[in-house]
């Protein structure tokens, strides 16, 4: 499969299985899993048309990891970043000291007043390493990092989970928790 196509066929499906599964008359069992038969004619009715290789193309090599199988190949689900409700079935876990979130320099002044918040998603969505946060900021302008006390977070009691392609997420990311980081 080219790479315009296995891109394309990526966003339908982050976009149907985070935001719009009724679209292909999909329903998001339990951990956001759906039978990946229902995915494939559900999709061939709107004319979007794959077959399970191209599928399973998609999902193995997705730079991002968005999406997983089941332990038997017959159910797929995104990972994290639904804005559709759904219970992920997200377990908790001990976040490293610190973590970081890329955005764009026009988003500096609103964070800074509100911290850091799920906006039409699930969670706030976090990254181990700076140069992650940086390609993820970058997506949306001229990137910045904000580096994030995930250990004094902790506690404080917030929780953190993190998605099966290592992405961390936590509810919300009060201000007192951020610094900003020079260039």
């Amino acid at each position: 499969m080219d790479e315009k196509r296995k891109v394309r066929l990526s966003k339908f499906i982050s976009k149907h299985l985070r935001h719009e599964p009724e679209a292909l008359g999909l329903t998001l069992q339990v951990g956001g899993w759906v039978p990946v038969e229902d995915l494939i004619e559900g999709s061939a009715l709107v004319g979007m048309t794959f077959t399970r290789e191209e599928l399973r193309e998609v999902v193995a090599t997705n730079d991002k990891q968005r999406y997983s199988f089941d332990e038997t190949g017959t159910l797929i689900r995104a990972n994290q970043g639904h804005s559709t409700p759904v219970d992920l079935q997200l377990e908790q876990a001990e976040p490293p000291a610190v973590l970081y979130h890329g955005t764009a320099a026009r988003s500096v002044a609103p964070i800074m007043e509100s911290g850091l918040l799920p906006m039409a998603r699930h969670h706030v969505h976090l990254s181990a390493d700076v140069e992650t946060a940086r390609k993820v900021g970058a997506r949306h302008g001229k990137p910045v990092i904000f580096e994030v006390d995930a250990a004094q977070m902790r506690h404080e009691g917030i929780l953190f989970f993190r998605s099966d392609n290592g992405v961390w997420l936590t509810a919300h990311v009060l201000p007192k928790f951020l610094k900003l980081l020079k260039g």
